[in-house]
């Protein structure tokens, strides 16, 4: 399941796969039916399964810059106890995998998250002696102040797995001092910021990248599929604003387009990157 790094100018990214979530990337993804997914030849065979049926991932990724190492989201980790069964008490050796492009979890200096949905913030925190640490020791870990200051005010009840997930996973990062909350346009170091795109939650981010006159974007989930790119009005039932989403995945694939901004799919399967390019009907991602 692991493709390999890419290069943006002296910036290193690795993508990680922890799980395969085709399932759940169908699931949400109401509009996507195969009368029009077969609309946009281009998303075969890259972007579908053997029967032309979406595919997608849950991936982390690393970017290296000289001695600096940063993860951006990560995942949905090991032990997490979960109401659906597809993320329940997880075990996979998604560490193992990390540790095959970083030498220590202890070497990253920061962790990003676009958002904080369960399947992106897992791995901020793993279990010892039955309470949940921080994973990586040294690192800052960077949050939009809004997004935080949601997901705290939502109740158990009313917010299922995310607020599950935001007590397991990023209340023990705060206690342990280890959290920065951030502005939604925060730069996280040379080269690296934050760009606001919400509506998939309240003040979710993607990350871009610029290095050398050379630039990628880390969609977050204001992209979950490439089929969103053939039909942007296209939203996920998991979305909290879904016009919103919309205004927000549209004004990415313009500003890719606009700029030859290379996009990185934080669901997509490989291959996760690509060239957002006009054609007759809207847009399309070549890879």
């Amino acid at each position: 399941m692991e493709h390999s790094a890419w290069r943006i100018g002296d910036i290193r990214i690795s993508p990680i796969v922890e799980m395969d979530a085709s399932g759940a990337i169908r699931e949400i993804i109401a509009d996507a039916r195969p009368a029009e997914i077969a609309r946009a030849p281009w998303l075969t065979p890259d972007h579908l399964d053997g029967s032309g049926r979406l595919n997608g991932v849950v991936q982390s990724f690393l970017i290296e810059l000289e001695d600096t190492f940063i993860v951006v989201d990560t995942c949905v980790g090991n032990g997490k106890k979960r109401q659906g069964a597809t993320w329940n008490d997880l075990h996979t050796d998604f560490l193992e995998r990390l540790r095959r492009v970083l030498p220590s979890p202890d070497d990253v200096s920061r962790v990003v998250s676009t958002h904080l949905h369960f399947d992106h913030v897992g791995w901020n925190t793993h279990e010892v002696d039955g309470i949940w640490q921080p994973t990586f020791v040294n690192a800052r870990y960077l949050v939009s102040d809004g997004e935080f200051r949601y997901w705290q005010s939502r109740s158990p009840s009313a917010a299922g797995d995310h607020r599950a997930g935001f007590d397991d996973s990023v209340v023990p990062v705060a206690e342990a001092g280890l959290l920065d909350l951030v502005a939604d346009d925060a730069i996280v170091t040379e080269g690296i910021r934050l760009v606001p795109s919400p509506g998939h939650t309240p003040h979710h981010v993607s990350v871009l990248l610029e290095s050398r006159g050379h630039s990628a974007l880390i969609t977050g989930d204001a992209i979950h599929h490439p089929c969103q790119i053939a039909y942007p009005d296209w939203s996920t039932i998991s979305d909290f604003d879904q016009q919103q989403a919309r205004v927000s995945r549209k004004e990415l694939l313009i500003r890719c387009a606009g700029s030859g901004t290379l996009l990185i799919g934080s669901h997509f399967a490989a291959p996760a990157i690509g060239r957002v390019r006009r054609n007759s009907t809207g847009y399309a991602l070549e890879v």
